[in-house]
């Protein structure tokens, strides 16, 4: 059943992300913030809750039912969610099925995490047992040198230049300039990119995410439930692919591509229909990759040409609050952010940054990487409802 009528999407916000998060965050506090803020914006009280979902990797030991329980909340469908860049939209996908099921009529999902120096190392270094195996012996820095290669992959197979993705990582950071929540507001230029410190060949500090803490949250409730009549969204198509290649292809292709075709039939639009589209954006390459793989760069003779025409010039909005690259990437929060940045705009709750007259917003998720690249991607197209 690829249908997902009778759910609406009710509530979007972020907790700010922050750089160096003050003395006594917690990733379970930042958790809270987002579902207080959730439930405020969506008019709702803690006792309406029936389904929580969460995605993170530093609330450990608790889990999403701890965090109930520390919430105060009494829940008939709970989900624990460890996807990464791909936790965001496999969560809705649950929370939308538990809906139309009946299994919960309000629903909030919830990821985030606060980072110290030693919490980070310890994520990158145990990754998964393939990475603490085998990787973590090379003193590989966790994914920016396995990123790099699949870059001068992607370098030599579309002839592109450090300067092509330096316009992607400027275009972003003009729209950052929009958005008071992004940790990067400041103006980036082509010889500030060129300049910057090299991290892995080809990438340079401004090519890779900077960690932060916040948090992210989302509502959905039935449709019938009365927060739906205030400014809801809708999901209009949504499909997934994981360990589509057992790794074995060069990177440069994800699961989005195989299911593109199937998205784009359910939701009875085309890439063109888009008013703006938020990717997964850990690295310039995957900006490039996703974008791609979903058919928004059909319509242009190579790459190059759809950066510098599309992206660069804002025509085709893409990832509008700066995307991580910009705004930071607060752990599994990244897998939400996209989501949160569209479903914000088909609000027109966006402000500076508004793109005018949204209505149809396509969001990917990417990650979980392996040895070599991620193994999640998922993508969803997300509807402006009509208010009653």
């Amino acid at each position: 059943m690829n249908d997902f009528a009778g759910v609406s999407i009710v509530a979007a916000v972020e907790v700010p992300y922050t750089r160096h998060a003050p003395a006594g965050t917690s990733t379970a506090g930042l958790l809270a913030q987002a579902l207080k803020a959730a439930l405020s914006q969506a008019e709702l009280s803690t006792n309406e809750v029936d389904g929580l979902g969460v995605a993170s990797f530093t609330l450990l030991p608790d889990h999403a039912i701890d965090f109930a329980w520390r919430a105060g909340l009494r829940v008939g469908w709970c989900m624990d969610d460890c996807h990464g860049g791909a936790s965001g939209i496999n969560l809705l996908q649950h929370a939308a099925r538990a809906i139309q099921a009946g299994d919960a009529s309000v629903i909030v999902l919830v990821s985030g995490d606060h980072f110290e120096a030693a919490d980070f190392t310890s994520l990158v270094e145990n990754y998964n047992v393939t990475t603490r195996t085998h990787l973590r012996p090379l003193n590989t820095g966790g994914p920016n040198p396995l990123f790099a290669m699949l870059t001068q992959r992607q370098m030599r197979a579309s002839q592109l230049t450090r300067e092509d993705y330096a316009a992607l990582c400027m275009a972003q950071r003009e729209w950052a300039s929009m958005n008071p929540l992004a940790v990067y507001r400041e103006p980036l230029t082509l010889e500030t990119y060129l300049a910057a410190p090299p991290v892995a060949e080809p990438l340079c500090r401004f090519d890779c995410v900077p960690v932060v803490s916040g948090a992210n949250a989302i509502v959905l409730t039935s449709s019938t439930h009365r927060c739906a009549e205030r400014l809801p969204v809708r999901i209009r198509a949504l499909r997934a692919s994981y360990n589509v290649d057992h790794q074995h292809g060069d990177g440069l292709v994800t699961g989005l591509a195989g299911i593109s075709d199937a998205l784009w039939r359910d939701a009875n639009l085309q890439p063109a229909d888009m008013n703006l589209v938020s990717v997964y954006d850990d690295y310039p390459s995957m900006i490039l990759t996703q974008l791609n793989d979903l058919g928004f760069a059909d319509d242009q003779p190579d790459l190059r040409t759809f950066i510098h025409e599309r992206i660069a010039s804002l025509r085709l909005p893409v990832n509008t609050s700066g995307g991580q690259l910009s705004a930071g990437q607060a752990g599994a929060a990244a897998g939400m952010h996209g989501l949160v940045e569209a479903i914000t705009q088909l609000r027109h709750e966006a402000g500076a940054r508004q793109v005018d007259d949204a209505r149809f917003a396509a969001v990917s998720g990417y990650g979980m990487v392996q040895y070599r690249y991620g193994m999640c991607a998922n993508a969803v197209v997300l509807e402006r409802g009509a208010s009653q």
